[in-house]
Formats: structure tokens, C-alpha cells, sequence
């Protein structure tokens, strides 16, 4: 009462699943054994004054440097606002008539603001040199004013 009806596919499958069986329970033997090895000295890193990760602990002779908390600044730095001019000077790095806006990148800044078709006194087209003046809009800083410099 043998497995008369048994193919040659039949056993090569029995026997691969059988393989696969003995391959993971040998893993799992291995993997219990290697966490019976491991130490809270093994799993403990150290960050260095750089920020990176060691695994030697930091020098307590090592002379530590004092940091106020307050000169910490957490986030976007603030925009001071210049008691210059104005107006300003910038480049047009893109604009587009049918859809009525571009942007003109700051010459001294190199931040790009935005400009609309209702700010600009004088017909403009990209690479042009020209004079603004800023001010906040909806979205954040805005050119008025916009004039081609000569």
C-alpha cells in the first residue's frame, strides 16, 4: 500500500518541501542561539559631537562645551527686513503672458518672488533686468511696481 501512483514531479515536490522545512527549522536554531549570545553591551551606541553613531563610549575627560538653550533656534530663521531702498533689482526668470505671472529672481537675495500681470508697469519677458518693490500677498512675498531697469 506504497505510493504505487506516486510520479517522479510528485516526489521531487514532497522532497523540496520537505528540504525547505529542515532549511528554516536549522534557521530558527541558528537565530535563538545568536539571541542567547547577544549583550546590552552589544546593543548600546553612542553619538559623537558630529552626530554620528559609535559604538565606543564618548572621552569623560573630554572638555564639554556650554550651550545657552535660548541661542537655539528651532525652525525657518527669521527674514530681517533691510532699512535700504525699496526698490529692488532682479532678473525675470520666467514669465507667462497668457497665464498672467512669472517670477523674478532677487539679485541680491537669489530668493525668487512672484509677480502678476496687474503689478507690472511695463511689458516684460524672461531674462529681462528689472526694478520692484516687495510686498507680502497671499502667498508670501510679492513684486510691485515692476518696471524694466534702463
Amino acid at each position: 500500500m506504497g505510493r504505487s501512483q506516486e510520479t517522479f514531479g510528485k516526489k521531487e515536490v514532497r522532497n523540496k518541501k520537505e528540504r525547505k522545512r529542515k532549511e528554516k527549522a536549522q534557521k530558527r536554531l541558528a537565530k535563538k542561539e545568536k539571541e542567547k549570545s547577544s549583550k546590552l553591551e552589544d546593543m548600546i551606541a553612542y553619538v559623537d559631537e558630529f552626530g554620528n553613531i559609535t559604538n565606543t563610549p564618548p572621552d569623560p575627560e573630554q572638555k564639554k562645551e556650554e550651550i545657552n538653550a535660548e541661542d537655539i533656534e528651532i525652525g525657518v530663521p527669521k527674514h530681517n527686513e533691510e532699512d535700504e531702498d525699496p526698490v529692488r533689482k532682479g532678473i525675470v526668470t520666467y514669465f507667462n503672458d497668457d497665464k498672467g505671472y512669472g517670477f523674478i529672481k532677487d539679485s541680491k537675495t537669489k530668493e525668487k518672488i512672484f509677480v502678476h500681470i496687474n503689478n507690472v508697469l511695463e511689458d516684460i519677458k524672461e531674462n529681462n533686468v528689472v526694478t520692484y518693490e516687495v510686498v507680502m500677498g497671499q502667498k508670501g512675498p510679492a513684486a510691485t511696481e515692476v518696471k524694466v531697469f534702463k
